[in-house]
């Protein structure tokens, strides 16, 4: 199995997202189920999002290092 990459893997999140608040709990007999759980998947997706970022140099602080002049 191949490994995925980040964006591969922000992109699942959010589609895990999107079924859940458009309904992924249920009852059967008298019991609830959930597939996930919405605050883990937000978690893992903000995670996600600053590690896709970084991976693509857009987001998290820069550090501008310049070389002095002597006039």
């Amino acid at each position: 199995m191949a490994i995925k990459s980040t964006l591969e893997q922000l992109e699942e999140v959010q589609s895990a997202i999107t079924a859940v608040m458009s309904g992924q709990s249920y009852s059967i007999s008298g019991r609830s189920v959930t597939k996930a759980d919405l605050d883990v998947l937000q978690a893992r997706e903000d995670k996600l999002l600053m590690r896709y970022r970084r991976e693509q140099g857009t987001g998290g602080p820069r550090i501008n290092v310049g070389t002095m002049r002597r006039d």
